[in-house]
């Protein structure tokens, strides 16, 4: 049976995962029969998030595994732990922790870095030759994994996608329900909350780039 890692970057999308997005993803690949483990890094949130007044809580801290054990009800494995033998592909969730504590594109744009534990579990599926799936703004960090001319879609925002380009990306532009598809790479990436306006418009794509991802597994 295929065995797909999902890397989450915290719970709540202002400052972790997306929780749709993520548990879109999970049922996606139990729909479609394939098994799953979530993988998350052992680290502090870049910040804290009250998600009823969208504001920072000062002094707040959380560590973005624990967090993300909130989504995976318990059974997740720090991202230090990976067996990427065990696996067939990765796929990415979005929500601001892929900005913010998976790399740090929220603060440095085009100059942003991938937090080194992080980069060094995805890259372990880049060298492998194994896909992976970028969803929402997770596909800031496809440039800085792949190269120059590695594809990748954000949605339609302009900012995002010059950033995206300004790193040696190319981004093409797509719709909620549209996925991207980088062949050589095996990259797949899909807008989802970038531009959706319901749960069942994220579902959408999301559903499409993880049929995709097994497809390239």
């Amino acid at each position: 049976m295929t065995n797909i890692a999902v890397l989450l970057s915290g719970c709540g999308v202002f400052d972790g995962s997306e929780i749709h997005e993520s548990v879109l993803t999970l049922l996606s690949l139990s729909k479609a029969g394939a098994d799953y483990q979530c993988f998350a890094p052992d680290m502090e949130q870049l910040h804290v998030v009250n998600h009823l007044t969208g504001q920072v809580e000062s002094g707040a801290v959380r560590n973005v595994l624990v967090e993300s054990a909130r989504i995976a009800r318990g059974e997740i494995k720090d991202c230090n732990s990976l067996d990427v033998t065990q696996f067939d592909a990765l796929i990415l969730p979005g929500g601001f922790g892929a900005a913010k504590n998976l790399c740090n594109f929220a603060t440095n744009g085009s100059e942003c870095s991938i937090n080194p534990d992080v980069a060094a579990f995805i890259s372990e599926f880049v060298l492998s030759k194994k896909p992976v799936g970028f969803i929402c703004i997770s596909p800031v960090m496809i440039p800085l994994l792949y190269g120059h001319g590695a594809k990748g879609t954000i949605g339609t925002d302009r900012d995002t996608a010059e950033a995206f380009t300004l790193m040696g990306g190319e981004h093409q532009n797509a719709n909620v329900h549209e996925i991207v598809v980088d062949e050589v790479n095996k990259v797949v990436s899909t807008p989802a909350y970038m531009l959706a306006g319901s749960i069942a418009e994220a579902h959408s794509g999301i559903e499409k780039l993880v049929a995709k991802v097994l497809a390239m597994a």
